[in-house]
């Protein structure tokens, strides 16, 4: 990942997790060149990103100030911080990812229906769990057509899969529809996660949608029940 993007995903997730809040001024480009032992062009570059998502604006003579975001703008920023995946979410922090299963099968059936594929279609089956700072923190399975998100390779794997989509592909992806729910975990998800037999875990099933509206990705994210927290944004219409 470019250092420039680290950057500007260290300052969002600062920005839409209230460290940095609203007309707040943030550290002077000089100062973040040595936090992020980065050069001037690097942090400019990213600060343009935070300008273009409209999360900031620079004020000539003053520096640079967080916007005050309406609801409708926190609604869209948290929406979209959501589809950065961990290594974005978690910028300047070690995440990486140890595979547990990486195969290419027909696709389930319960997976077809979500994917809205037929059956007999090949897909990516994938298994592998999150690590942050060395800390074991969710465990995918994750289905992906082959024909829709092709040459996936393990390196992609242990890194970011929304980056290789996004940055690679050259695709966008939209939008996801999530439902959470909890459980006690398998003796094998409590040995993976660090966890004690019978703790709970949260359980996300997720299918995510590209800006096509073609499903690109059926998920079920086993994750640590004090490493995970859902963020609502609620409006009246």
């Amino acid at each position: 990942m470019q250092k420039y993007v680290i950057i500007s995903n260290d300052i969002r997730n600062k920005i839409v997790n209230g460290e940095y809040v609203a007309n707040q001024q943030i550290p002077f480009e000089k100062d973040m060149c040595i936090h992020y032992n980065a050069s001037k062009m690097t942090v400019k570059k990213a600060l343009d990103i935070l300008v273009a998502e409209g999360l900031v604006i620079k004020r000539r003579g003053s520096g640079t100030f967080v916007k005050d975001l309406n609801l409708e703008e926190i609604k869209r920023v948290t929406m979209a911080n959501q589809f950065r995946g961990m290594t974005a979410l978690y910028a300047g922090k070690k995440v990486h990812s140890k595979i547990l299963n990486f195969s290419i099968v027909k696709v389930p059936e319960v997976a077809a229906k979500k994917l809205n594929i037929s059956l007999g279609s090949f897909v990516y089956d994938i298994y592998r769990v999150r690590y942050l700072e060395d800390e074991p923190i969710v465990m995918e399975k994750i289905y992906m057509p082959i024909d829709l998100i092709p040459n996936i390779k393990d390196k992609n794997l242990k890194g970011s899969i929304y980056e290789y989509i996004e940055n690679d592909l050259k695709l966008n992806i939209q939008s996801a529809h999530r439902t959470v729910a909890v459980r006690k975990a398998t003796d094998f998800e409590a040995e993976e996660l660090g966890l004690d037999k019978g703790d709970p875990v949260a359980v996300a099933e997720q299918v995510g949608y590209l800006d096509t509206g073609n499903a690109f990705e059926f998920s079920t994210a086993v994750h640590r029940y004090d490493k995970f927290a859902v963020e609502l944004v609620l409006t009246r219409n």
